[in-house]
C-alpha cells in the first residue's frame, strides 16, 4: 500500500509498505477515507522529535471504514465508518478508568524509553515517533488500530467526512484546552496561535461562556478566520506589542484565562525570539518556549495557563513570575475519549461544523508538497485533507 513515511529533517516521501495485519485479537484494520496533516506532525518534519526512524509512517488525524476486525473486538465490525482519536488507551488501567485516557499505562510498547526520558511515559500515539509507541500513522491506505474497542467512534449518521474528521484530534485538543483554562462568564481568553488547534480552542471558549477572546499569530488568514469563525478580537505580534494590546483590551488587569496552542516552535520577535533560537542551536534547550514566557507574562494574577502547544524537552520558563502571580497552570496530550461522543454531538445537531479550518484537498500523493506548504505557511494553507 502507499503511504507517507518520514526519511529526516524536511524528507517526506510517498512509500510503498506492507499493508498492516492483525497482530492482537483486539486490533481492527482500518481502510482510511480521509486524513489530515497536523500542526504537531510539522515537529517530526523539522526532525524536532526525538525517537524517529527512517521509513516511519506519518499521520494521527485518520478516518475511514473497517475492513478486518480481531477476534474479541465487540463494538466494531467489518463496514462499520469510524473516526479514529490519535491517542492509543487500553481502557482498562488505572489512568484510562480515571478518564485519563492520553496516560494509559499499557499502549506504549517503548515505555522504558519514555520513562528515562520524562520519569513515567505516556500513552502510544499513532505515527509519532518510537518514544510513543512507533506505532504506523494514518497517513496511509490502511490503519492497524489496536484496542479497537477503546478508541475509534463509530459515525452512524452519513455526515460527510471532513465535518467529523477533526474529531480525531484538533476539535478535542482546542475544546480540552478550554475547558483546562477554567473560563468562567465575563472573562477575557487570549489564545496564541491560530492554527487549527488554535480556532477550536477559540470556538469552544466562545461556547464556554467567555465575554472577550483575543486571537494572537503573525498570519492575516488566520486572524481573519479567528475573526470570522470564532468572533475574536486579534493580534497581529508582528505589527503590535502583544503585552502592552493585551494590558489595554484588559484595563490593565491581564486576560483571566491564556491558552498556548504554539508549542515548542514559536517563532518568537527581538532579542528574545532571537536568544531562543541560539540556545536551541548550541544545545542548551529544546524548545522555544518564547509563546509560553509571553502568556506568563500578560495572564492577570490568579489566572489560568492552558497548554495544548506541544513541547519536547528542556525549555527556558520563568517559574519566579509564574508561582508569585499564583498562576495555574494546566496541560497535556488530549484525553480523547472522554470528548469523542459529546463534541460528535455538537456537530450532528449543528452547533459546530469543523470543516471551516480546511484549505487544501489533496490526494496522499501530494503530501511531501503539502507537507512544505504548511510548514512554509505558504498559500494561505492553514489545514490540509488527504484522500488516499
Amino acid at each position: 500500500m502507499q503511504a507517507l513515511t518520514w526519511h529526516g529533517e524536511k524528507d517526506i516521501r510517498v512509500s510503498e509498505v506492507p499493508k498492516p495485519e492483525i497482530v492482537e485479537p483486539t486490533d481492527v484494520i482500518v481502510e482510511i477515507t480521509a486524513t489530515a496533516i497536523c500542526g504537531s506532525d510539522l515537529h517530526l518534519y523539522n526532525d524536532k522529535m526525538p525517537g524517529m526512524r527512517e521509513g516511519d509512517v506519518l499521520g494521527h488525524e485518520p478516518m475511514g471504514e473497517v475492513v478486518e476486525v480481531g477476534d474479541e473486538v465487540e463494538s466494531l465490525e467489518v463496514g462499520d465508518r469510524v473516526v479514529v482519536p490519535f491517542t492509543i488507551s487500553c481502557g482498562s488501567c488505572w489512568f484510562c478508568e480515571e478518564e485519563l485516557y492520553s496516560l494509559c499505562d499499557n499502549s506504549n510498547p517503548n515505555a522504558e524509553m519514555a520513562r528515562k526520558m520524562m520519569g513515567q511515559s505516556p500513552a502510544g500515539l499513532f505515527g509519532f515517533s518510537h518514544l510513543l509507541g512507533g506505532y504506523a500513522g494514518g497517513q496511509a491506505e490502511y490503519l492497524r488500530v489496536p484496542y479497537a474497542d477503546v478508541g475509534p467512534i463509530e459515525i452512524e449518521s452519513d455526515i460527510p467526512d471532513e465535518q467529523v474528521l477533526f474529531l480525531s484530534d484538533v476539535f478535542p485538543t482546542g475544546y480540552m484546552a478550554a475547558e483546562n483554562a477554567d473560563i468562567e462568564d465575563e472573562d477575557t481568553v487570549a489564545v496564541w496561535g491560530c492554527g487549527p488547534v488554535g480556532q477550536f480552542a477559540i470556538q469552544s471558549a466562545q461556547m464556554m461562556g467567555a465575554n472577550q477572546v483575543v486571537a494572537i499569530d503573525r498570519v492575516p488568514e488566520r486572524l481573519e478566520m479567528a475573526s470570522e469563525h470564532g468572533d475574536a478580537e486579534t493580534i497581529n505580534y508582528e505589527h503590535a506589542d502583544v503585552y502592552d494590546q493585551l494590558m489595554s483590551m484588559t484595563g490593565g488587569r491581564g486576560p483571566d484565562r491564556c491558552i498556548d496552542a504554539v508549542g515548542t516552535e514559536a517563532h518568537g520577535t527581538g532579542l528574545d525570539g532571537v536568544s531562543d533560537r541560539v540556545k536551541e542551536g548550541a544545545k542548551l534547550q529544546d524548545d522555544r518556549p518564547y509563546v509560553l514566557r509571553e502568556a506568563i507574562k500578560c495572564c492577570r494574577k490568579g489566572g489560568t495557563l492552558s497548554v495544548p502547544g506541544v513541547y519536547l524537552g528542556r525549555a527556558n520558563v520563568p517559574f519566579g513570575p509564574l508561582m508569585n502571580k499564583a498562576l495555574t497552570v494546566k496541560t497535556g496530550q488530549t484525553h480523547m475519549q472522554r470528548y469523542l461522543d459529546p463534541l460528535l454531538g455538537t456537530i450532528e445537531e449543528g452547533e459546530i461544523d469543523p470543516s471551516f479550518i480546511i484549505s487544501h484537498r489533496v490526494g496522499l500523493e501530494d503530501g511531501p508538497e503539502m507537507y512544505r506548504t504548511f510548514n512554509d505557511k505558504a498559500d494561505d494553507c492553514i489545514k490540509v485533507v488527504m484522500e488516499p
